[in-house]
C-alpha cells in the first residue's frame, strides 16, 4: 500500500495467472519431492537446500538460453 500496489489473491496452482513460480514448484516438486522419501521436516530442508544450490549454479535453464545462471551471469 505504502507504494501504490494493491494485495490481490490468486486462486492455488493456477499457471495461467502465475505462470513463472507454478513452474519452478512443478520442478521443485518432481526434482525433490517425488524422487525421494522424505522422513521429517528437517530432511526436507535438507534435500531442499541441496537442490537449491544445484538449481541456482549447475542446472541449465531453457530461459537462459540453456545456460547455467553462473554462466549466464557472467
Amino acid at each position: 500500500q505504502k507504494n501504490g500496489i494493491e494485495w490481490s489473491a490468486i486462486p492455488k496452482a493456477s499457471p495461467q495467472q502465475n505462470a513463472i513460480i507454478e513452474r519452478f514448484n512443478r520442478t521443485y516438486r518432481e526434482d525433490v519431492l517425488d524422487a525421494n522419501i522424505v522422513f521429517s521436516i528437517e530432511h526436507a530442508q535438507q534435500l531442499t537446500d541441496a537442490w537449491l544450490i544445484e538449481y541456482n549454479t549447475v542446472r541449465e535453464h531453457e530461459a537462459l538460453g540453456y545456460k547455467t545462471p553462473a554462466s549466464y551471469a557472467a
